[in-house]
């Protein structure tokens, strides 16, 4: 409804103004677009529009005099608007009848868990790659964060039409995995009682030692004698996997499921890099110097070339990340984004830039950029992790303050701005705790339905007219706004939206629970309030859906 409202009144200034370029009123020119937005200040309207100021230049007239010859020019035949009126340097406002907001609530009645979704995207192939840690250690808050992002954008798509898949790049290649091997050897030597040199690049956390007594209880002291290079590769492969496992599930038990699992090393053994390798070479965008590859990401908006095989003929991360990224489109997607931490803004544009040199838009790779959390106690930084030693794991945040509350504060503010997460308050059951206070919204309305069956009483569709007082219209609109939050989360990526809009709403709810009876005396009233009741039930718990986050029948 609120689309199509918004519809309605670009069609209403649309038809207006060629009008008012029939009766000369206006010279004919060619009508800009039309941005209509929603005010502020409710006082000032349901919708506005500066369509006069942007015509104020190519029709040399005062802003305020062109909104008033649209506005005299406006048909309104159905009796949409109780006002239209020109406001501030030549703003048009515009005042829905009430009557165009109710069928808000069937409309939400009737789609259900549906009520939101659209075919913006027209089934267009979409991949969602995020977390993708190193299988080096445990997943650390800042993946959580990250987590959290990517599987709320994979749903928001997938709700408004496109076919999202979900996938994790397993980085089990290159020196970081051989250091796990040799970091894990060291260890289990250590438990046979050999003296050890630990190096500083190596992994001291206390999970590399639990890892080095199950190599001891399964291979005995073997792994003491022969090739070392042969052991470390063994010890590799079996800690890259124990933490992988390990991965898996803390990322099940935050409510992520991939589509796909995609090993680096795979595209080794498949050949692929070497074969990306060549292909580049073949089109001369790979090229030698000084013993080396390099690929022309300068000629394609990168600021230096960047090589992908060093002199010793070790290809960089680069070239797998160049042959993994024409993989992505060579699986026939259309969009492919990625959920990175910010650290690694300086890597957009080179792989961007071998996007574009395989012959695809650059503006179908998207990169998310997540920003720190900063984890408090209280207001107080928190320690590090004690298995860790360097930092505090998503399982410790979860195991403290449960999946729901982890996900949602994750997601209250835009990736692109640190987050402070605090686990005191994220802990506590009242308002304070912006999870608790949107999902009591859904609670508390359950409880309500409850009582109301217990009482007979059922809810009624007839007489939304009695549905008229301020905060039974402000609560009305809001619901009607949901699908375009949905829409412009989508457009932009960006799941913070969908939390503000829950948070508005369930302010809203709370503000009205504390103004009006819904079970009341007045039979009547108690059917419609219980109408409306359903209505704020059912897009709630879509909302918290698309983040991952439950809907509880009580609290």
């Amino acid at each position: 409804m609120y689309f199509y409202l918004k519809q309605e009144i670009n069609n209403s200034i649309l038809e207006a103004v060629k009008l008012a370029f029939e009766k000369k009123e206006l010279k004919e020119n060619i009508i800009p677009s039309i941005e209509i937005e929603e005010p502020k200040i409710a006082l000032h309207g349901d919708f506005s529009t500066n369509i006069a100021m942007v015509m104020a230049k190519t029709q040399k007239m005062p802003p305020k005099k062109i909104s008033e010859i649209i506005i005299k020019n406006i048909c309104d035949k159905e009796k949409k608007f109780t006002k239209i009126e020109v406001a501030g340097a030549g703003f048009i406002n515009f005042f829905i009848n009430l009557s165009f907001w109710y069928p808000t609530l069937k409309k939400i009645h009737d789609y259900d868990i549906k009520f939101g979704s659209s075919n913006l995207g027209k089934g267009k192939k979409v991949l969602v790659e995020f977390v993708s840690a190193n299988p080096t250690g445990p997943i650390h808050i800042g993946h959580g964060r990250g987590a959290a992002v990517g599987d709320t954008i994979a749903r928001i798509l997938s709700f408004s039409g496109y076919n999202v898949q979900k996938e994790y790049y397993i980085n089990d290649s290159g020196k970081q995995i051989n250091t796990l091997g040799y970091s894990t050897l060291l260890r289990y030597r250590e438990l046979f009682g050999h003296s050890i040199d630990f190096p500083q690049d190596c992994y001291p956390a206390d999970y590399i030692k639990d890892i080095a007594l199950e190599i001891k209880n399964e291979k005995g002291d073997s792994l003491l004698y022969g090739d070392e290079k042969e052991n470390i590769k063994y010890c590799a492969s079996f800690s890259a996997k124990k933490i992988l496992d390990a991965i898996r599930n803390d990322l099940n038990l935050f409510g992520i499921e991939y589509d796909n699992w995609y090993s680096e090393q795979s595209l080794y053994d498949t050949n692929k890099v070497q074969t990306t390798i060549s292909y580049f070479r073949d089109k001369n965008i790979i090229y030698e110097k000084e013993g080396a590859l390099w690929f022309k990401t300068s000629q394609f908006g990168d600021e230096k070339d960047r090589v992908v095989v060093r002199q010793n003929n070790e290809p960089t991360y680069f070239a797998s990340d160049i042959a993994y990224h024409k993989d992505k489109f060579d699986r026939k997607f259309d969009k492919i984004i990625n959920v990175w931490g910010a650290d690694h803004h300086g890597y957009v544009d080179r792989l961007a830039a071998s996007i574009e040199a395989a012959g695809h838009n650059k503006e179908d790779f998207r990169v998310v950029l997540i920003n720190m959390v900063n984890l408090l106690r209280g207001g107080i930084p928190v320690a590090m992790g004690k298995r860790t030693g360097e930092f505090v794991t998503l399982r410790d945040v979860m195991d403290e303050v449960g999946t729901d509350a982890a996900r949602f504060i994750f997601l209250t503010r835009h990736y692109e701005s640190p987050l402070d997460f605090d686990l005191e308050i994220a802990t506590k059951k009242n308002n304070d705790n912006p999870v608790f206070y949107v999902q009591y919204v859904h609670a508390r309305i359950s409880s309500i339905l409850k009582k109301a069956s217990e009482a007979n009483i059922v809810w009624d569709e007839n007489r939304v007219a009695l549905l008229n007082t301020e905060e039974d219209v402000k609560i009305i609109k809001l619901l009607a706004r949901f699908p375009e939050v949905v829409r412009i989360a989508a457009e932009c990526m960006e799941p913070h939206r969908i939390t503000f809009y829950l948070m508005e709403l369930a302010s809203s709810f709370h503000n009205y629970y504390n103004k009006h009876k819904v079970l009341s005396e007045d039979l009547t009233l108690s059917n419609t309030r219980l109408y409306l009741m359903i209505t704020i039930k059912k897009v709630i718990r879509n909302g918290l859906s698309l983040l991952g986050v439950s809907a509880p029948e009580k609290m």
